[in-house]
């Protein structure tokens, strides 16, 4: 591998042009295909195989109107004021008809016409009269009346300052347009004109959006400071920078490109720019710092150094971008179509920024020649050629092992303290209810709430089916199943959305809200064979509707989440055993992770679920974590964790290849890399921390989980934890037993044999 790397290294630096036009023609292609297609995102997080998901897809197939997506706006009065005044109720009987008359929007009123035909209203009806019979007390609401007649879909709170309209599409949120929103929301937008009135469009409304913003051009510019800390000039800085966007450029843009034939969920562009920026200008940075070192340490040429570094720093990066590739594609096992979207698309930007750092990083080297170093770095280093060996560094590690018990004690105790939240943590999909207070989408939320009920946030669809297949749903059963399902505890309001011959579908408001733990337990209820109105009425209840796909979503995700982490970290161990040649030093980097994985989760939870510190990272109000997060997470930071592990870890082997035994080894490999390593890490953090100031609270959580997991796992796990448990193990750290050494292919990371060979070669020609 890493005489491999040498040759290609060496070839780029002589032959730039061809590496530079070639990658800048597979930009164009990307851009061109753009051009063509377009881009085109979605938030469908669709969970094949639940049973929110059967329901949805048995409507679309046999009531399709009843499996559209679902709409929602509120009206909202001045302070101390009424809706129900002439002007008020014109504007807003005005703007639900605008919203009826649109193109992929349900009129009620074709609807009724349609069912009248087919007698399923009369139906309707007269259940709805039997529902009504049975209900105790009137709700504190009722329909929007104008001149006497109700106004469909629209109802108004009891103190008439709150109303709710509530609609449906005729075809599946996920496919619904952004024009429709936009026409959507333009059309209540008029009910404000002249009146007053206060429109809040509901969260199903919210566009969908890429995310990025300001926030990640600051992450940059912290990098970039790093990068020329660590490098020492402009030029060094600048070339881990243009690679990584340069990759970032065609693994995101390529995935834009060919959106329009495999759908892309919005946030899978957020996360491949994510992974791909951190990783993209790590790997360059470590490239750049060896070649570096070699020409100001060795004296060798810069030509020389590029392709020696290639060859060795090289294929660390490619190893380490190897166990990224193969975290994020373990996500491949769980069966869902929209996380293997994301993984794939992340773990091929991940891939094109380590081909990009093997190619066209040494060919923009080529270019710098031997400015890459400056005179000033080179004279520095004649004066002073011990000091980079006798710094920080070297003082801390010596430290770390001289109290490694200590050490080792003090990061678990920390550590465990730090995961104990996570017994507490409660998994969902973040929405309105948890939203900052001055969004539209919290205010309607908090309205909804305040008018009606929390419940009418998230309604649930009932489809209830005869198990006796030659039996068919009747007034009388639809009637009779109403007058159950209201009696049911936490249910507000059931009302008939349509009939046939073989299904009632219903519509069914809880008390409680969408992330309540009470309406999981009331869907679990309804779902049962077991419960009373499946009993008594001899059918089965399926529930779908967004609080129920999450739900389910939720449950999916735990499942395999264990299945998901044991195969990466199997596999993960095989290529750290091939890398390292030893069976102390992959058990040991699982276990740091294993630590910094629940500790980062421990203080997310504190975070975004408990309110911790909520203002420093600009949101109000706690709730659940994102259902999926954990698994993206713990697939990425093992990837990057196993990074630095391979950097950080090849360097203390390469020392001890070279004649460095015991705690030595572990002391110079550390000074060696110890530095690179924390920068790349400060950068990651970086780039990652951009993204917790975004207005999307999915991408602020993902965004600091992942911040928060590179400082643990950088800081504490490979600095603290790593150098204390290697001095432990000493030399036993590379044992091997002799019938797994025979069998193992030698991949020569370290480039033991390369510079065997190089400096053969060398001799031969000082001889001759």
């Amino acid at each position: 591998m890493s005489t491999l790397l040498y040759r290609v290294g060496k070839t780029a630096f002589r032959k730039p042009g061809y590496f530079i036009i070639g990658w800048v023609l597979i930009l164009g292609i990307v851009i061109s295909m753009i051009s063509i297609n377009g881009i085109h995102i979605s938030s469908e997080m669709k969970i094949e195989g639940t049973e929110s998901q059967k329901v949805l897809d048995q409507l679309a197939k046999e009531l399709p109107a009843a499996s559209g997506g679902q709409g929602s706006v509120v009206f909202k009065a001045p302070d101390n004021e009424r809706l129900d005044t002439p002007e008020r109720l014109a504007a807003m009987m005005k703007a639900v008809s605008e919203v009826y008359g649109l193109k992929d929007v349900i009129n009620p009123a074709d609807y009724a016409a349609e069912a009248s035909s087919s007698g399923a209203s009369a139906d309707m009806a007269q259940a709805a009269n039997m529902q009504q019979s049975a209900t105790t007390s009137p709700p504190p609401y009722g329909p929007l009346m104008v001149d006497g007649i109700p106004v469909p879909g629209v109802l108004l709170s009891s103190d008439g300052k709150v109303a709710l309209f509530q609609f449906q599409f005729t075809i599946e949120q996920s496919a619904i347009t952004q024009d429709v929103f936009d026409s959507v929301i333009d059309s209540v937008m008029t009910a404000q004109q002249g009146t007053n009135i206060t429109v809040l469009p509901g969260e199903t409304l919210k566009t969908v959006a890429i995310g990025v913003g300001s926030a990640e051009i600051i992450g940059l510019i912290i990098a970039i400071i790093v990068l020329l800390i660590t490098l020492g000039s402009v030029v060094a800085a600048g070339l881990p920078l243009v690679t990584a966007l340069l990759g970032v450029a065609i693994g995101v843009g390529g995935a834009f490109s060919i959106s329009k034939f495999i759908e892309m969920p919005s946030v899978t562009s957020v996360l491949a720019l994510m992974v791909g920026l951190a990783v993209g200008i790590d790997y360059a940075l470590f490239i750049v710092n060896r070649q570096r070192r070699m020409i100001i340490d060795q004296r060798l040429s810069a030509q020389e150094a590029t392709a020696r570094a290639i060859g060795t720093s090289g294929s660390a990066v490619f190893f380490a971008g190897l166990t990224v590739i193969i975290a994020l594609c373990g996500m491949l096992v769980i069966g869902l179509t929209f996380l293997s979207t994301m993984a794939l698309v992340a773990a091929a930007t991940v891939l094109i920024n380590v081909f990009v750092a093997l190619t066209l990083l040494p060919a923009l080297l080529g270019l710098v020649g031997e400015r890459i170093c400056s005179p000033k770095a080179r004279e520095k280093s004649t004066k002073h050629p011990k000091a980079a060996g006798r710094g920080i560094a070297h003082r801390w590690v010596k430290f770390v092992i001289k109290y490694r018990w200590i050490t080792i004690i003090a990061i678990v105790v920390l550590l465990g303290a730090a995961a104990t939240p996570i017994t507490k943590m409660e998994m969902g999909i973040p929405g309105a209810s948890s939203a900052n207070l001055d969004t539209p989408a919290r205010q309607s939320y908090d309205a909804i709430s305040e008018g009606f009920g929390e419940g009418f946030n998230g309604p649930l669809i009932l489809v209830a089916e005869p198990n006796n297949s030659s039996s068919q749903v009747t007034p009388e059963l639809l009637g009779n199943l109403m007058k159950e399902l209201q009696s049911q505890n936490n249910v507000a309001q059931v009302t008939p959305l349509g009939m046939t011959e073989d299904m009632a579908i219903f519509s069914l408001i809880p008390e409680t809200g969408p992330n309540d733990k009470i309406t999981k337990d009331l869907v679990n209820e309804l779902r049962s064979t077991e419960s009373s109105v499946a009993q008594t009425n001899d059918v089965k209840i399926g529930v779908t509707g967004l609080t129920a796909v999450n739900i389910d979503m939720s449950a999916k995700l735990a499942q395999v989440f264990p299945i998901y982490v044991g195969i990466i970290i199997l596999l993960s161990l095989i290529i750290l055993l091939l890398v390292f040649r030893s069976i102390i030093v992959p058990i040991k980097a699982t276990i740091g992770f294993l630590l910094s994985i629940l500790a980062t989760f421990g203080i997310t939870t504190a975070v975004f679920q408990w309110g911790w510190l909520h203002s420093l990272f600009g949101f109000d109000t706690g709730g659940p974590l994102l259902s999926f997060m954990p698994i993206i997470v713990t697939g990425i930071l093992y990837g990057l964790a196993m990074d630095y592990q391979v950097f950080l870890v090849s360097s203390m082997r390469e020392s001890y290849v070279h004649g460095h035994r015991g705690t030595e080894s572990v002391v110079h490999g550390y000074s060696q890399v110890s530095r690179v390593v924390v920068a790349a890490a400060v950068i990651m953090v970086s780039v990652f921390a951009g993204f917790i100031f975004t207005d999307d609270v999915m991408i602020k959580q993902i965004g600091f989980t992942l911040a928060v997991g590179i400082l643990i796992d950088a800081f504490i796990i490979r600095m603290g934890l790593v150098p204390a448990i290697m001095a432990i193990f000493g030399d036993k750290a590379w044992s091997l037993p002799k019938w797994l050494d025979r069998i193992l292919p030698n991949l020569d990371v370290e480039g033991e044999k390369l510079i065997a060979t190089l400096n053969a070669e060398d001799h031969s020609n000082s001889k001759s």
